[in-house]
């Protein structure tokens, strides 16, 4: 998800070994050698999630099946869940994590009624689902609705669609989401295979992340049936839905893309090197194991960059600039094929192992397909990001600037941050110039393999460390400072840091505006989307109306439809009170619902006095319908 879903421009590189000039850092590389033979180690895969009810070492769900219809009208899914079940000797209960579900009644597989019982809700978790467990009971059928207004799923309009003719629902599960839409063990640890059965208007088409056994459907009275299967387990946030009028277009024997079907052209061509991104994913860290890889272009009103849901990512058409240019997002979603779908954070508390091995796995592949420079550029963008990122959380001692969290109490969501993606990646990069790239990357290879479908928590990483990377070398491990840089606040000071050499340039032409230079003298020719980026954020913090209305004119920012160089222009005119771009700001804020957009720039506006808090209120009474639960929930305790 990212993010954090956050923006997957921002990605940190292991850069050292092949662009020497791209990083600099405190440490001195270790020579490069021939990675260890693999040695046992121990993942601790029922590490005890503090955001879940289930109690899995008594039973544990362990494949799902669902059999839902999707009600537009009444804004609802309705159905059944059935869940094999995995019990210990003596266990006589399961216990599931709900949100917001009607329960109508449990069954075992026979039909015959169970007992169950819902616990008292919690505004965080949600409600358990308690149910007794017969003795030989290994199967539990759930029959349920969801809330119209459940937290994982959002249901669109035909007018907040690009066609304007049918309606849409997606579902968005990570993190403790999906218990809002199934009755199942909602916890990153508790990997599960499932299938299921979507019955659909007629004209609607069901995907899903997992295998379709049926890809126009089956004709059952009211729509259309589709069938899905995944064999292999996953943690339930990856389980994901989507219903609307979608087209589909190969981009290569394995790859696809989904969309409506005005937009289909657009995002085929944009995505046309997702194949190539596979094949270099693959020659980095081995075999993808999840058979095709598509993406699904969706509506504006998702939340996020794009979520690895497996076999079908969603992607915002947000990435969709016309050249090419904001693909790394594609990258850091296949990325997660290895990171976080195969090898997967144990608890929220470890967010990290996600995002921070596919930030830096994402910036390997850009590296891959486009070369060192861009990959610089992209690495560059995420350690400016941390540095902010490290403020925002209250500074370089604040808790919330380490990788392994405290969430005691609070929504998994607040852990979502860039220190899981940026410093999780500087980390990695770090230890790949301590021993060089050669080594590192047999390493990372051998770790995928050995992990692979289990979970993973920061005690078990540093393990897995240091008996198949490290291998005893004290000193080795006191120059990386592994402990410090897992359990420690801030960033430590022999982080590699990414240099551009283009970027170097753009910030000389940020200098000569800030001088007095016009802004049509300035040398911007050629520039990609990384270096505008770069040039709006290195201009000074205040500018005056006539330097805004200066770089407006000459650049078109206000037109721009690039969403990043967009996003950075906006941020500088609502900073410095600019009136003239006041109707792009209104029309970006209400035409996508992205939270790494959305949300700084509410909180923007509400830091601006009454010229922005007014704005922020008007603004957002028109945007909220428009916006994902997970997009209005962050914006709801800023525009209060």
């Amino acid at each position: 998800m990212h993010l954090m879903n956050r923006a997957a421009l921002a990605c940190i590189g292991a850069l050292a070994a092949c662009a020497p000039a791209a990083v600099a850092a405190a440490a001195d590389p270790a020579p490069a050698a021939t990675a260890p033979p693999a040695a046992p180690t121990t993942t601790t895969t029922d590490a005890r999630d503090i955001h879940s009810f289930a109690r899995p070492g008594e039973a544990r769900v362990t494949h799902v099946e669902l059999d839902l219809r999707a009600d537009f009208a009444a804004k609802r899914l309705a159905g059944t869940a059935a869940l094999d079940v995995q019990a210990a000797p003596g266990a006589r209960r399961i216990v599931l994590d709900t949100r917001d579900l009607t329960i109508q009644g449990v069954t075992d597989a026979a039909g015959a009624p169970l007992q169950w019982t819902l616990g008292t809700a919690d505004t965080v978790l949600g409600r358990p689902l308690e149910v007794t467990l017969p003795p030989e009971t290994r199967r539990i059928v759930v029959r349920y609705q969801t809330s119209p207004t459940a937290g994982a799923l959002q249901w669109l309009t035909p007018a907040q669609t690009a066609g304007k003719r049918h309606p849409y629902l997606f579902s968005q599960g990570q993190a403790i989401l999906t218990r809002s839409w199934i009755p199942t063990q909602d916890s990153p640890g508790i990997r599960q295979t499932y299938a299921a059965r979507i019955t659909v208007p007629r004209e609607l088409r069901a995907v899903m992340s997992a295998e379709m056994l049926t890809p126009e459907g089956e004709a059952v009275e009211g729509g259309r049936a589709f069938r899905f299967r995944l064999d292999k387990p996953v943690p339930p946030y990856l389980i994901a839905l989507a219903v609307g009028d979608l087209a589909f277009r190969a981009l290569g024997p394995r790859t696809g893309v989904y969309t409506e079907p005005s937009m289909l052209e657009r995002s085929a061509n944009e995505l046309a090197d997702v194949e190539k991104m596979v094949a270099a994913a693959e020659g980095l860290y081995g075999p993808y194991r999840w058979g095709r890889y598509d993406v699904l272009v969706l509506p504006p009103s998702f939340p996020f960059g794009g979520m690895e849901n497996p076999r079908l990512t969603f992607a915002t058409p947000t990435i969709l600039a016309g050249d090419r240019s904001l693909v790394s997002l594609i990258a850091h979603e296949l990325a997660h094929s290895w990171s976080g779908n195969l090898v997967t954070n144990a608890t929220w508390a470890d967010f990290w192992l996600n995002e921070g091995f596919t930030t830096y796995f994402e910036n390997r592949i850009m590296e891959a397909l486009y070369g060192p420079e861009r990959a610089a550029m992209l690495a560059t963008l995420g350690w400016h990001e941390l540095q902010d990122e490290v403020t925002a959380v209250g500074g370089p001692a604040a808790p919330d600037s380490r990788l392994h969290l405290d969430l005691s109490g609070r929504d998994p969501d607040a852990g979502m941050t860039s220190i899981a993606y940026e410093k999780g990646a500087a980390f990695l990069r770090t230890v790949e110039q301590a021993v060089g790239r050669a080594r590192w990357d047999a390493y990372l290879r051998s770790y995928f393999d050995r992990n692979a479908f289990k979970p993973m928590t920061t005690a078990g990483f540093l393990a897995d460390l240091r008996a198949n990377l490290i291998g005893g070398d004290a000193e080795l491990e006191r120059r990386i400072g592994i402990e410090r840089w897992a359990y420690q606040p801030g960033i430590p000071q022999n982080a590699v840091v990414p240099r551009s050499n283009a970027f170097a340039r753009v910030a000389s032409q940020a200098q000569a505006f800030a001088a007095g230079t016009g802004a049509a003298q300035l040398q911007t020719r050629g520039w990609t989307t990384q270096e505008w980026q770069h040039f709006l954020g290195a201009l000074p913090k205040q500018l005056t109306p006539a330097q805004l209305a200066d770089l407006g004119r000459a650049f078109g920012l206000s037109r721009q439809g690039n969403a990043e160089i967009l996003f950075a222009w906006l941020q500088l005119a609502v900073r410095n009170r600019y009136q003239p771009a006041v109707p792009a700001l209104e029309q970006f804020l209400t035409s996508q619902g992205r939270r790494k957009f959305v949300r700084p720039l509410f909180a923007e506006l509400m830091a601006q006095g009454e010229w922005g808090r007014s704005l922020a209120r008007s603004i957002y009474a028109r945007a909220r319908p428009g916006y994902h639960p997970v997009t209005s929930g962050s914006v709801d305790a800023i525009v209060k």
